[in-house]
């Protein structure tokens, strides 16, 4: 086998040496898991020693040493002029004659079969390690044509190994540069500039999470999604319902995508492509279909299983053929690498400011500084220890100050660009697409980044106090009762499921539709009859999705798929909404069809709700997507509570509403639970408990009702205490008859989590599930534990 160019199809993993992590990998995707119907695109390789046979003729590699043996890295203005110097002197440098001739050997074979369009790019030898993510610090070039531009590209591809970032990298981590040998990659183009690209990961980039994959698209070639100059769309697919043949797509996330990067005339290397405008109706749907997006997920997963590791992937949609594409595998190199400790770290802010610009939020930390706005590469050095670095997109150039800043925000990216990649190695907090944070946010100003409330990452105006709360969660002894957590917002979920836990003893439907959806169900229902500013929201709102009753239950599955797919198989218990009237007219179109109550927390709620003529449409909406969730996505460990249900009469209505609209009780494992929150309900527990599986005590209406007080109120505030002897009378009473008939009963009230001594109680009781707030968890376990020992 030739030493210098080698054909994609005869490499293998154990040619990293010879080629480097990314074209040894294109090689074994394309020799092992064509079979598996992964499609590779095919080209060949240039070797190490090619590159080092290059460098070693006219003295380059005297040179280049020389310039390097005297240089402070930490130097910016010496480091920019020492590398500017070095790419020159590479670029315009000829290859040996004999590597030429191999070269062009190659390019001969893959040019009779096909468009003759190329991509050429690096793959350090040291490049794509586990312990190492180079985050793309060498070049790539696209759509080149004709054998001299290849050469020029593949020069320039050797010369960028000499970029400023890459040389200070190899400083940073240790690396000899003369240890570093590049090889190029020469591979078929996919015509993604007239389809779509982005990068997938086979898990979620900011928890860890192993269970889903992880994809990004934006129209036109990757390199947009890879350098953040889009705000691409986002999917999450659950592995284990993709196995099972569901549609497991369970979130979504629509990206701006305003620009894509297309080819241009090829004229030379580098100068190959343009960015366009994308078309406003394309902006306003995504880049994928579901079916797409499951076979990407597909590909993931089969590569994935092959190298026995989470794995970094880019990928392509060609525009003439319409097929999917790999184009690239490598490890993912920082969640995947963390300590798997068993100390859980969470930043948590103790107050909280004006918000000044939010977007992604990238890692779980907290950062505050003054802001420091560069507007280019030239004004880097302007970053100090300590700054918070604004800026519309961090291009990797910038990779040696990055390091200084306690946090990073960009206008433009999403969570697979480079910034993003580079801040996560970093360990540094950054939220990325914000759109305008440049112009919001002024030079100088103190602000607090936080990236620890979920999914958004907010910019608060001045230094906010937060701390760091270590929790360790290793060997959590047996406890009589089984722990489980109250989770609202689906974007923690990730999170959370890798807390001790025996499931979601409450999830809430209030906040997916308050937070991700925002619109009274009504209005979605007699969108025509709103008015045209509401009528204008509403389509803005559900842009991306079939129409807007689409979206609201396509919204209201991925928010309870989420938390369901994080914790599966485990139980999750899906609350049926228990929006009151004030909290309905607070949603868009909501104050057209709510009334006012005098006294919403008694009023117009819960199972009364679901069953009134008046809102029967509405409620048939939620029931659609909790089936969609449990059928069509597979995830039948939901399970759903009733809230508020006053009479018998109300618990055998609703239950019959619930079978008319598929979800009937005891099919497909659905279980019915009914929250015990009414005295009438623990009073007449066995004639409640004929229609549902077990009750789930809320301990804050309960007590409100039996001490006769509104928990709102600050007048009367000091007499609630769910401990009252009348209280603990009525749930002895609704856990003896649960217990009696061999029925569920947990409690998901606020009470456990507020008081060790309360969830003691109820232990002794016999409760069988506590559900609490996840930063109560570990302590209460423990609490418990000590108790039962005693």
């Amino acid at each position: 086998m030739s030493q210098h160019v080698i054909p994609f199809e005869n490499l293998r993993m154990s040619d990293v040496p010879l080629v480097g992590g990314k074209n040894a990998s294109l090689g074994e995707m394309i020799s092992q898991l064509n079979g598996a119907g992964v499609r590779v695109p095919g080209g060949f390789a240039t070797t190490a020693q090619a590159y080092r046979d290059f460098l070693a003729h006219q003295g380059l590699a005297d040179r280049i040493n020389a310039e390097l043996g005297c240089l402070n890295v930490e130097d910016v203005i010496a480091l920019a002029a020492t590398g500017a110097r070095i790419r020159q002197w590479i670029v315009e440098t000829p290859l040996p004659a004999p590597l030429e001739e191999e070269i062009r050997a190659h390019y001969e074979r893959l040019t009779k079969v096909g468009d003759g369009s190329f991509a050429v790019r690096s793959s350090a030898t040291a490049e794509d390690l586990p312990d190492a993510s180079f985050a793309g610090q060498q070049e790539s070039f696209l759509n080149i044509r004709g054998f001299e531009n290849l050469l020029h590209a593949i020069r320039e591809v050797f010369a960028s190994l000499y970029n400023d970032r890459a040389i200070a990298y190899r400083v940073h981590k240790g690396f000899t540069h003369a240890d570093v040998a590049l090889s190029v990659g020469v591979q078929r183009m996919v015509r993604s500039d007239k389809g779509v690209a982005g990068v997938m990961f086979t898990l979620d980039t900011e928890s860890g999470f192993q269970d889903v994959v992880f994809i990004t698209s934006s129209y036109g070639l990757g390199e947009t999604v890879v350098q953040g100059a889009v705000n691409p769309d986002e999917f999450f697919v659950h592995k284990a319902m993709l196995v099972a043949g569901k549609n497991a797509v369970i979130r979504r996330s629509l990206g701006s995508k305003l620009i894509k990067m297309v080819f241009a005339d090829a004229t030379a290397a580098g100068r190959s492509t343009r960015m366009l405008d994308v078309a406003e109706a394309e902006r306003q749907q995504f880049s994928l279909a579901d079916s797409e997006v499951l076979e990407l997920a597909r590909y993931a997963c089969i590569i994935e299983k092959h190298y026995g590791r989470p794995m970094d992937i880019e990928w392509g949609r060609d525009g003439e053929d319409g097929k999917l594409y790999i184009l690239q595998a490598r490890p993912e190199t920082v969640k995947s690498q963390e300590a798997h400790s068993l100390v859980r770290q969470k930043y948590r802010l103790k107050q909280h400011g004006r918000v000044l610009a939010s977007g992604r939020a990238i890692g779980q930390k907290v950062g505050a500084g003054p802001v420091r706005i560069v507007a280019s590469a030239a004004e880097m050095n302007r970053v100090q220890e300590g700054d918070v670095l604004v800026t519309d997109m961090t291009d990797p150039n910038w990779e040696p100050v990055m390091k200084r800043a306690a946090a990073i925000v960009t206008n433009r990216g999403g969570r697979t660009c480079h910034a993003a990649i580079i801040a996560r190695e970093l360990g540094i907090p950054a939220i990325v697409g914000c759109g305008d944070a440049t112009e919001v946010l002024l030079e100088g100003d103190s602000v607090t980044v936080s990236c620890a409330e979920g999914d958004t990452g907010y910019v608060y105006r001045g230094r906010l106090d937060y701390e760091v709360v270590s929790t360790d969660m290793g060997n959590l002894p047996e406890i009589p009762v089984k722990i489980m957590m109250n989770v609202g917002n689906p974007e923690l979920a990730f999170e959370f499921a890798q807390i001790p836990n025996g499931g979601v003893g409450l999830a809430r439907l209030e906040f997916v539709i308050n937070n991700m959806i925002g619109i009274h169900p009504k209005a979605l229902l007699e969108v025509e009859q709103m008015p045209a500013s509401v009528q204008e929201e509403i389509l803005r709102k559900s842009r991306g999705y079939d129409s807007p009753l689409d979206f609201f239950i396509q919204r209201l599955a991925e928010g309870v798929a989420t938390i369901a797919a994080s914790f599966w198989p485990k139980p999750v218990i899906v609350r049926l909404s228990d929006f009151k009237s004030n909290e309905y007219r607070k949603l868009l179109g909501g104050e057209i069809y709510e009334p006012e109550e005098e006294n919403p927390m008694l009023g117009f709620r819960g199972a009364s709700r679901y069953i009134a003529h008046s809102f029967r449409e509405c409620f048939e909406l939620e029931c659609l997507a909790m089936k969609k969730v449990r059928g069509e996505m597979g995830l039948n460990n939901v399970q759903l509570m009733v809230p508020f249900v006053r009479t018998l009469e109300e618990a055998r209505e609703v239950v019959r509403l619930l079978e008319e609209n598929g979800l009937k009780r005891g099919v497909d494992e659905l279980k019915l639970i009914m929250m015990c929150e009414i005295p009438s309900n623990a009073l007449l527990a066995e004639r409640f408990l004929e229609y549902f599986d077990g009750f789930s005590v809320g301990s804050n209406d309960l007590t409100q009702l039996t001490l006769g007080l509104d928990r709102d109120s600050g007048l009367v505030a000091h007499a609630f205490d769910e401990r009252d002897p009348a209280v603990k009378v009525l749930l002895s009473a609704a856990i003896k008859a649960c217990n009696r008939l061999g029925k569920y009963v947990g409690i998901c009230g606020q009470g456990p989590s507020d008081h060790a001594d309360f969830a003691e109680w109820l232990m002794d009781e016999g409760i069988q599930t506590i559900s609490l707030n996840p930063d109560t968890v570990v302590d209460t376990w423990l609490k418990l534990a000590e108790h039962s020992r005693h």
